[in-house]
């Protein structure tokens, strides 16, 4: 057991994708009872075991497609006695089994320190969401400004990303004072795997920018992975609002939920 949540606390150190597997009930024979747990690599490496044979393997497969997803499932398991016999288990019965990705903190770098920086980096540090923060001008980028921020950097937006944490768990989210600024931190992040790129603006500006990008030798399939105008719409004018609709849209693809899917919220009451 020591052994699979030290894995765990590792993957969720360092955001390396992967998932915790955990026996949350059986009924009947099976190989291992509630409590039993293994860590799923992404290449189907694990850590652990649930029991092995069928239900493992079964398992592995679902724990792979969680973490491409990053959605958690709980799945069931029947094993049968023609089951359990075909992979040497002396066993026939029931196995729940919940799955869940393991992502670590999330990191929120942000291109620019003006007005809408500052609410975002604070309420994203209230969501979980690590916060570096990044602007070539002191009087923006300051302790004072972002006293929460994990990370504050006052560089060119070029040398400042070679900074910081750009990487699958990242968001980046792009509000300079221009659009030179905002090409170069566009630059700098595109093409390297984070898991949201956004920029504050308008179509138009999109486009202007991009060809911008273009003419830099940026191919069309890295500028697709722009989103702009970013956020979700409702109706936000402050930019303290503007900053609530761009982390809700950060929650969104942080838990797999399309933003066209989005609703009323959905609660269990007690």
């Amino acid at each position: 057991m020591r052994e699979v949540l030290e894995a765990a606390l590792r993957a969720e150190e360092r955001g390396e994708p992967a998932a915790l597997v955990t026996v949350v009930a059986t009924e009947g024979s099976t190989p291992q009872k509630a409590g039993a747990k293994m860590v799923v690599y992404p290449d189907g490496r694990i850590v652990g075991t649930i029991g092995g044979g069928c239900v493992e393997s079964e398992m592995v497969l679902r724990a792979r497609q969680t973490i491409e997803s990053r959605r958690a499932q709980l799945a069931a398991y029947d094993l049968t006695p023609e089951q359990a016999g075909e992979d040497g288990l002396v066993c026939g019965g029931r196995m729940q089994v919940f799955i869940e990705p393991l992502e670590g903190s999330p990191t929120l770098c942000l291109f620019g320190a003006g007005h809408v920086a500052q609410p975002l980096a604070h309420l994203a540090k209230v969501a979980g969401f690590r916060v570096e923060v990044a602007d070539d001008r002191m009087k923006f980028a300051n302790r004072e400004r972002f006293p929460e921020a994990d990370l504050v950097i006052v560089e060119e937006f070029k040398q400042a990303a070679a900074q910081m944490t750009l990487g699958a768990n990242s968001y980046a989210v792009v509000v300079t004072r221009g659009h030179r600024g905002d090409a170069d931190a566009l630059e700098a992040v595109l093409g390297r795997g984070l898991r949201y790129v956004g920029l504050l603006g308008s179509k138009p500006k999109l486009v202007h920018i991009a060809a911008a990008l273009e003419e830099r030798g940026l191919p069309a399939e890295r500028l697709a992975e722009i989103r702009c105008p970013l956020g979700l719409e409702i109706g936000a004018q402050s930019p303290e609002e503007i900053a609530v609709s761009i982390l809700a849209e950060m929650i969104a693809v942080r838990r797999g939920v399309e933003p066209g899917r989005i609703g009323p919220m959905k609660m269990e009451l007690p």
